[in-house]
Order: structure tokens, then sequence, then C-alpha cells
């Protein structure tokens, strides 16, 4: 199989269901008013309620919703051939992850930018609500810790991405200054700026790795993951224009630039998929994802098809800066099928790899000297890289190889294979920190809301010591379960939590339109959420089973309590929905 032809099937797939599907879920279903006073305007504070060209706004939350999933889950997921997670990136995309994202970013509009919890409590009463708060926490923050994850294994011991990613900070608050206070307005001057510096850092990286200087930026795993929690909670507490909104802007700029250089690199290359389109995994017994195909091919790739995550930026950041009702299926549906098609170029980038090196990257040496596989070019890339390569679990590793080994084909490139390493290393890291940031102010919303039940200055956004407290609390929870955690123990559970989540929210969506227009019409996202739900049930409790309890440890029954009170939570969220949805239906009759 050729790597252009999976391309050319999912671009036009997705061309025609951001021309046909939305369109005819915006027109017939939701109804969008342009006219109609957005939050951003009625409730605009400068802080987060603040009116974003929907340029900037576009980059802010692909950036936000575009973390670690797309880029790791389709590459850890080639452990069951590539047809699996190309068929799911495509369908899953198209009929359940846009819509999703979509449909919550208009109701939270609609209810002045409040979070899915309120929503909830609005649409289907004080049991769902409160249901869905706790889900919402304790599933955030299990995804917080997944996605640092990836971040911490990358950078562990590079001071070249270390040093790249450390750059960002300052260049983005600097572009946040330039484009709010020194030259308002001059998004094009500022954006122009700022891509130049983000590229400086790359090649300034390479200078500091090779230098006297190195070990200034050479950090463990432990030192990284509390770095990154530190760095959470200042994104979470700053206003949104100094540093979140133009970080994810930036970042936003490398991610669909370095994508579409991808996918320019794959048709100049003409790579082959060295990957069958399905391994001998897909009953079971694979050495990276314990279980089958089904339903760990869903939760693996997560975000790149579907994520709840999306839920908490389309009712947190994005519906109380967005300037038109008119611009959501930019926002939301393309940038949903933008973070698919990202999906699928890391699902290529992994498949051309020979399928031992691709195992030898991903397995403890030990664990890949017994599946009997040989080595092709891995000893060459490792010696070309400067660093070793094997036994780097988390996909992070594995992606940054397939890309550096794409763009390092193209005539006149090939002596550049470490630049492309560590550039892709730091393409992978904006992707994930960005939703890192914007995911702990999303949790720090969602925690005021609910401390506001119980002292009710917690529920103003403004008041400084509640920002500070929950933020606090948010990053050492998330930071804890980093220290403590792994792949195999926090991946997993991050994509069941992930997709238990995405199901949570088309039950609350399926409600909204059921209550508002022709009852066939919540087919759209009534179907997703039972595929869903089925498959997040499923997964869950294969996990339980099959990979937290033969751990016989404290970590594996602290994460069979965790998975198991979610399966609960999202059971009551549930069966109150069909309850409900049954009475509106019986009500119509």
């Amino acid at each position: 199989m050729n790597a252009i032809t999976l391309l050319i099937i999912a671009a036009c797939v997705y061309a025609l269901a951001y021309k046909f599907y939305a369109t005819f879920i915006i027109s017939k279903i939701l109804v969008f008013d342009k006219n109609r006073e957005t939050p951003a305007y009625a409730m605009e504070n400068g802080y987060d309620y603040k009116p974003t060209n929907k340029w900037v706004l576009f980059g802010h939350h692909f950036a936000a919703i575009a973390g670690a999933g797309p880029l790791v889950g389709p590459v850890l997921a080639a452990q069951f051939g590539y047809l699996p997670g190309f068929i799911w990136i495509l369908i899953g995309a198209v009929l359940a992850g846009a819509v999703h994202d979509m449909v919550v970013l208009f109701m939270s509009v609609r209810y002045k930018g409040i979070s899915l919890t309120e929503i909830a409590k609005n649409e289907s009463g004080k049991i769902a609500g409160t249901s869905t708060g706790i889900a919402v926490f304790f599933i955030i923050i299990t995804a917080l810790a997944g996605l640092a994850m990836v971040v911490v294994n990358a950078l562990a011991e590079s001071a070249w991405g270390t040093f790249s990613i450390a750059a960002t900070i300052p260049i983005a608050i600097f572009v946040g200054i330039y484009m709010e206070k020194l030259r308002p307005g001059k998004i094009t001057e500022a954006s122009v700026i700022g891509v130049a510096l983000v590229l400086l850092s790359i090649v300034a990286g390479e200078k500091i790795a090779s230098s006297n200087y190195s070990s200034w930026f050479l950090y463990s795993k432990e030192t990284i993951s509390i770095s990154l929690a530190v760095y959470g909670m200042l994104a979470s507490i700053l206003p949104v224009w100094l540093l979140l909104a133009p970080r994810d802007y930036l970042s936003s700029y490398m991610k669909i630039g370095t994508i579409g250089l991808l996918a320019l690199g794959i048709i100049w290359v003409h790579p082959q998929i060295n990957f069958p389109a399905f391994t001998s995994f897909v009953n079971g017994g694979g050495p990276i994802i314990p279980g089958k195909v089904w339903p760990y091919v869903c939760i693996t790739i997560a975000c790149g098809a579907i994520s709840g995550f999306h839920s908490l930026i389309s009712s947190g950041t994005t519906p109380k800066m967005i300037e038109s009702e008119s611009e959501i299926k930019f926002i939301a549906y393309g940038a949903m099928l933008t973070e698919g098609f990202v999906a699928l170029m890391a699902l290529i980038a992994a498949t051309v790899l020979p399928a031992g090196d691709y195992f030898a990257i991903n397995l403890p040496p030990d664990v890949f000297e017994k599946m009997g596989l040989s080595i092709t070019n891995l000893p060459y890339l490792s010696a070309q890289v400067g660093e070793n390569l094997q036994g780097r679990a988390g996909g992070a590793v594995t992606l940054a190889v397939g890309m550096a080994q794409i763009f390092s084909s193209i005539p006149g490139m090939k002596n550049l294979l470490s630049y492309w390493y560590h550039f892709a290393i730091m393409f992978e890291a904006l992707f994930i920190l960005t939703t890192i940031d914007a995911g702990t102010r999303v949790a720090r919303y969602i925690t005021q809301e609910a401390a506001g039940k119980v002292f009710k200055p917690f529920a103003d956004i403004n008041w400084w010591p509640g920002v500070i407290l929950t933020s606090a609390l948010v990053c050492f929870l998330w930071g804890a379960m980093l220290l403590a955690g792994n792949v195999r123990t926090i991946w997993p559970m991050f994509g069941v939590a992930n997709q238990l989540l995405s199901a949570i929210a088309l039950a609350i969506s399926t409600t909204y339109i059921m209550k508002r227009t022709k009852k066939i019409y919540s087919l759209v996202t009534f179907v997703p959420f039972i595929f869903m739900l089925s498959t997040t049930f499923s997964a869950g409790i294969m996990n339980i089973k099959d990979n937290y309890l033969p751990m016989a440890n404290t970590q594996g029954y602290i994460n069979v309590a965790l998975t198991l009170i979610m399966i609960i939570l999202a059971a009551v969220i549930s069966a109150v929905s069909f309850k409900q949805w049954y009475y509106i239906i019986k009500k119509e009759q």
C-alpha cells in the first residue's frame, strides 16, 4: 500500500463531510444566528471573555484540542496494522468527533459560555449535572497526566528539545504583548515575528546541545514532570491574551505547517507502508496495547477521531472568545477534521518504518528480544540523531523518527536528519503543551464552579485567591498522577476516560437537540453516543481485568477504583438521559 493513496482518500472524505454533512447540521438542526450576540461581547472582561479574531481563535482551538492523541494514539495503534486505525480516523472524525465538537460549542455559546457540567444540569437535571461534574473532574485530571507523559518521555535527557520548548514560552508572552499592547490588530506582523523566533529556537537548541551549557537543559523525567505542572499553573492563571492564546496561535502555525510539509514529503518520496493491513495482534496479545483491535483501536487513537476532552475546550475557553455563531462550523468541525488529518499523518509516519524498528523503539529491550524481530535502520538513525532511540516508549520518538526519515529522503535533506528529528520532537511537544495549558485552565473553571457551591467567592472567575488555589489543586493532582504512572498504566486509562467523556457529551447533546427540533435529527449524536458508550464500557472492563488487576500493587488498585468510578458515573448519566428521551418522545405522541 502506498501512503499517497491513504492521503487522497482522507482528503476527499473530509472535504465532502465539511461541505455537506456539517452544512446539513448547521442549517437543519442547530440553525446558527450570525447576528446573535455571543458571550465574548455580552460578558466581555478582557480576561476570560474576550472577542477574538476567528483565525487566532481557530489557532487556539485547534492547538488546544490537538494534543497527544492524534500524534501518539495512531502510532501506538499501528500495533494492529495500518487499516483499523485508518478506518476509525476517517469514520470517527466525520460522524462522531466533529459533530460532538460543533454541537457542544453551539450549546455553550447559547448558554453564555458555561461548562459542560452546567449545561448537563440545565438540560438533564441535578443528578446528571452533578454526575457529569464529578466525571469531568476525574477525566480531565487523567487526561492531563496522559498528555504530559508523552512530553516527559520525549524531552527527558534531551537538551536540544528542552531548550527549544522552554524558549517558546517567553516568545509567546512577547507576541501576546505585541498584539495586545504594542501593535494592536497587527496579527500578520506578530505572526511573522513569532514564527521566526520559534524556528530560531530550534537552531539555537542545536547550538546549546553541543555547547558547555547543555547540562543546563538536561533533566530527568521527574524534573520535567514537576516543571510541566508549574507551567500548567502559570498558563491557567495569566490572562488568556498574554500566554494561552498567542502560544496556541503560534503553535497552530507549526502544527498545520508541519503536517502540510509532511504531506508534501509523502507525495514527493512516495513511501510504502511497511506494515500489513492487519497484524497478528488484532485478536489481542500485543506488547504495546493490552487488548483486541476493538475496542482498543478506538480508545488508543482517542483525539484523532473523537475526544471527550474537546468538549471541555468547546465549553471552556473557545465559547468565551468566539465573535459570531457563523464561525462555529469553521472553528469546531473544521478543527476536528484537521486533527483527523494530523492523526493520519502520524499513522503513516509510524507504518513506513520497518516493523522491527517500530517495536524496538516502543518496547523495553528485554521484551523486544522475545519477539524474534530484527532491527533494520535503528542503529544508523540513532547515530545520526545523536541519541539512543531503542526502548523509548510512548509513541513520540517513533513518530519523530518516522517523520525525520520521510523528510530526510527528500533530495538535499539527507544530512539534516538530526535537525528533522529534533524539529519533530519540538513539534510534538508544542502540540501537547498547548493542550495541557488550555486543559488546566478549563479544569480550573470547572473546579471554581464546583467550589462555588460550597463557598460562593470561588464561583467568581475574577477572584484571585480562588483562581490561584484551584489552579494549584488541579496541577498538583495531575502532576502527582504523572509522577506515579507510565505508558501502560496511564495511556489505556486516559483513552477510556477521554472516550467516556465523549459519550457523556453526546448524551447531553442528544437531549438538547430532542428538546428543540425534530426527534429524528437527534440521531446525529445518538448513534455515535451508543457506539462510544459500548466501546468505552468494554474497554474499561478489559482494562480492569487484563491490565490493572494483574499488577497486584497499589497503582493497579487505584487505577481499578478510578476506572470503576468513571464507568458508574457514565452509567448514571446514560440512565438519566434514556429516561428523559423516553418522556420527550412519549409526550409528543
